[in-house]
C-alpha cells in the first residue's frame, strides 16, 4: 500500500474541550473514507486540521512529497468579483489541447450553473456551494476531501456525483450524512468517538454492524474493570500496615481501573418525544390552483386534497418549484388563480432554508427560545421549561447560555428543529432537513416522524431518509406539471429508470429498421446469407440469454423480500444496493444483446 497521509497523536482542543487526542491513522492510495461522527464532535474541524486550515495542539501530520490536495469546504472562499466560469476553471495543465473552460463549463452545467458571467458576489449559497465542487473536481487532487458535498444538490445530481466519485481512481475523505451516498462511494468508514478514532474497513453497512460488536465488547469491558475496581478498593481501605513498599505497582494499578471505570458508554441522543395538536378530518384542499413567475410555470391547474397522517415527499430538480410549492400551501406566497381550503384545526410547523437566518445571532440559545414559550407541552401529563426541552436536543445548560453565532452548524439546526417542534404542530413541513444534521440524529428525526400523528410534506434530497418517512411523492417535472407517485423514493427510481430502458430499446429498434428501409437492397433473405456474427459474438449472446433472465429472478426475489416487512435496516440497505447493481447489469446486457440481435 502506498502511503498517502500518516498522521501520529493528533490532539486538538477548542477552549477546554478535548475534540480528539493521540489519534494515530494512516490514509493509503485508493482508499474512499467516510468520517462518521456525532455533531459537534470535531468532524469538520479534524477536515480543517488535515487540509492546514486550522492549527493543533499536538501530533504530526505528514503527507506523501508533491501529493495534490483538494478540499471542499462548508463556506467555500471565493473572489467576489470574479465569473463563475473563471472561479471553476482549472489550472492549465501541460498538454498542448487543454480545454479547461470547456470542461468547467461541461460540469457547470452538470450542476445547473448556466450563467457563466454571473460575479461570485451573486451567486445563492446553494449555488456557491456547487460551484466550489465543480472547482475542486476539475482540479483532478491526488487526495480529496469533501465536507458535506450533497448539500445544496437535487437527487440526480447526487447520483451522478456517487457514479462519478466511484468510477474516478482517488484517495478520498469526506463528511456526509447521505447514507446511501455513504454506502455505494466509501470502502472504509473512521468515526471520532469520544475524543478517539475509530477505524471500520467496509461501507457504512459493515459499520453499523462492527461498531455495534465494538460497543458491546467496551460494555462487557467496563463490568470487568468496575468487579475488578471493587476487589481493590476493599484492599485500598485495609491498614497501610497491610501495603508494603512492593506492592506499589498494585495502588498504581488501582488508579488506572477507577480513571477506566469512569467512561460513560451512554450514548447523547436528541430526543423527539414532543406531541402533536389534535387534527381533524378536514385537512387542506386546492382547487385548480395556478402560479408562474413570469415564462416558468410552478403550478397548473392543480388540485389535490390531503388526508389525515399523510406523507408525502416532493422530488424533482432544481428550480421546478419544489419550494414555492410549499410557501404557496402555507399563504406565505399567493396563486394567481385558484384557491386553498384549510382544515380549522390544521397548525403548521416549516423547517425551512430561510428560517436558519431568522435568529437574532447576538442572543443566548436559552433567550431564544423563551421568546417563543417558557414552557413546552410535552403530553397531557408532562410540561417542561425552555430549558429542559433544550436539554433533549443535547444542548446542555452551558451550552444554552451560549451566543447563536457561536454555535456549530449541527447545533444551529438542532436549535431550529426544537423552535419548531416546540409549537406542537400538526402538519409539518420540512425543506431539505437533513443538511448539517448527523447520521445518528437523523435517524432519530426519522422514527419521530414515521409516527408523526400528524401530516407531513417534506422535500429532501436525502434518498434514504425519503424511503423511511413518505408515502408517495409528488414528482415536479417541470412546466407546471406535477405527478402523484404512490410509493417510494427507490420505487420510483427503479420505474424511471425501467421506463428509460423501454425507451432505449425502441429507439436502437427504430433506428435498425430505419437504416434497414433506407438500403432495401442490401437485405437478403435469412438463408441466403451468411451470419454476421463472430464466434465469440454467438457465445456471448447465448451467454447473455442465460445471465438476464437470472438477473431478473433475483431482483424480482429481493424486491418480494423488501415489501415483506420482515428484513431488518441493515439487510434492506444491502438488498436495496444490490438491486441498483442488478438493475445496472440487466440494462447493459439488455442493449448488448439488442446490438447482438441485429446483427444476425
Amino acid at each position: 500500500m502506498v502511503s498517502v497521509l500518516q498522521i501520529e497523536n493528533l490532539t486538538k482542543s477548542i477552549g477546554d474541550r478535548v475534540l480528539f487526542a493521540d489519534v494515530t491513522l494512516g490514509i493509503y492510495e485508493g482508499d474512499k473514507i467516510g468520517l462518521i461522527a456525532q455533531n459537534g464532535a470535531g468532524k469538520t474541524t479534524f477536515l480543517n486540521v488535515l487540509a492546514g486550515k486550522e492549527d493543533y495542539d499536538s501530533g504530526n501530520i505528514v503527507f506523501r512529497n508533491g501529493i495534490r490536495i483538494g478540499y471542499l469546504e462548508q463556506q467555500p472562499a471565493f473572489d467576489p468579483d470574479q465569473s463563475l466560469l473563471d472561479f471553476a476553471t482549472p489550472e492549465r495543465r501541460d498538454h498542448e489541447d487543454f480545454t479547461g473552460p470547456d470542461l468547467a463549463r461541461q460540469m457547470l452545467y452538470q450542476f445547473n450553473l448556466t450563467e457563466m458571467d454571473k460575479k461570485m458576489k451573486h451567486l445563492s449559497g446553494g449555488q456557491l456551494k456547487r460551484a466550489a465542487l465543480v472547482k475542486v473536481l476539475l482540479s483532478e487532487p491526488d487526495f480529496l476531501i469533501l465536507d458535506e458535498p450533497t448539500n445544496h444538490l437535487d437527487i440526480e445530481m447526487i447520483e451522478w456525483l456517487e457514479n462519478y466519485l466511484t468510477r474516478k481512481r482517488m484517495t478520498l475523505l469526506m463528511v456526509t450524512h447521505d447514507r446511501y451516498f455513504l454506502d455505494k462511494v466509501c470502502d472504509k468508514i473512521i468515526e471520532i468517538d469520544r475524543e478517539q478514532i475509530f477505524s471500520y474497513e467496509g461501507n457504512y453497512d459493515y459499520y453499523l454492524r462492527k461498531r455495534q460488536e465494538r460497543m458491546e465488547n467496551l460494555s462487557a469491558e467496563l463490568a470487568k474493570v468496575k468487579n475488578l475496581l471493587r476487589t481493590e478498593l476493599e484492599w485500598m481501605r485495609r491498614q497501610p500496615q497491610a501495603r508494603g513498599s512492593k506492592a506499589k505497582y498494585r495502588i498504581d494499578n488501582f488508579h488506572q481501573l477507577e480513571k477506566k471505570s469512569h467512561i460513560n458508554l451512554s450514548e447523547k441522543q436528541v430526543s423527539l418525544n414532543v406531541s402533536s395538536s389534535y387534527i381533524g378530518s378536514k385537512i387542506f384542499e386546492a382547487h385548480d390552483v395556478s402560479k408562474s413567475f413570469g415564462d416558468i410555470t410552478i403550478l397548473k391547474d392543480w388540485n389535490y386534497t390531503f388526508a389525515r397522517y399523510e406523507k408525502v415527499g416532493i422530488v424533482g430538480g432544481n428550480g421546478v418549484g419544489k419550494s414555492t410549492f410549499i410557501k404557496l400551501l402555507q399563504g406565505i406566497i399567493a396563486p394567481d388563480s385558484g384557491h386553498f381550503d384549510i382544515g380549522q384545526t390544521v397548525k403548521f410547523g416549516y423547517y425551512s432554508q430561510e428560517g436558519m437566518s431568522d435568529f437574532d445571532e447576538k442572543k443566548k440559545v436559552i433567550d431564544a427560545v423563551r421568546e417563543i414559550a417558557e414552557t413546552v407541552r410535552i403530553d397531557d401529563k408532562t410540561t417542561l421549561t425552555a430549558s429542559q426541552f433544550l436539554s433533549h436536543f443535547l444542548f446542555t445548560p452551558a451550552t444554552q447560555q451560549k451566543y447563536i453565532y457561536k454555535l456549530s452548524g449541527g447545533e444551529r439546526r438542532r436549535l431550529y428543529l426544537a423552535t419548531v417542534l416546540m409549537k406542537s404542530p400538526n402538519f409539518l413541513i420540512l425543506d431539505e432537513p437533513t443538511n448539517d444534521l448527523d447520521i445518528v440524529t437523523l435517524s432519530i428525526l426519522e422514527e419521530y416522524l414515521s409516527n408523526f400523528k400528524g401530516c407531513v410534506i417534506v422535500i429532501s434530497h436525502d434518498r434514504f431518509f425519503l424511503d423511511r418517512i413518505v408515502d408517495h411523492l409528488f414528482v415536479f417535472k417541470g412546466d407546471g406539471v406535477v405527478k402523484d407517485f404512490p410509493g417510494d423514493y427507490s420505487t420510483y427510481r427503479h420505474c424511471v429508470r425501467e421506463e428509460e430502458k423501454e425507451l432505449r430499446q425502441l429507439e436502437a429498434s427504430t433506428a435498425a429498421a430505419a437504416g434497414r428501409d433506407r438500403n432495401p437492397t442490401s437485405i437478403k433473405p435469412k438463408t441466403e446469407r451468411a451470419p454476421r456474427l463472430t464466434f465469440k459474438e454467438k457465445k456471448e449472446k447465448e451467454e447473455l440469454e442465460a445471465l438476464i433472465p437470472t438477473l431478473e429472478k433475483e431482483k424480482n426475489e429481493l424486491e418480494t423480500a423488501m415489501s415483506s416487512g420482515t428484513m431488518t435496516t441493515e439487510e434492506i440497505i444491502a438488498a436495496g444496493q444490490r438491486i441498483q447493481t442488478l438493475i445496472d447489469q440487466i440494462d447493459t446486457g439488455e442493449m448488448r444483446l439488442l446490438e447482438l440481435m441485429e446483427k444476425e
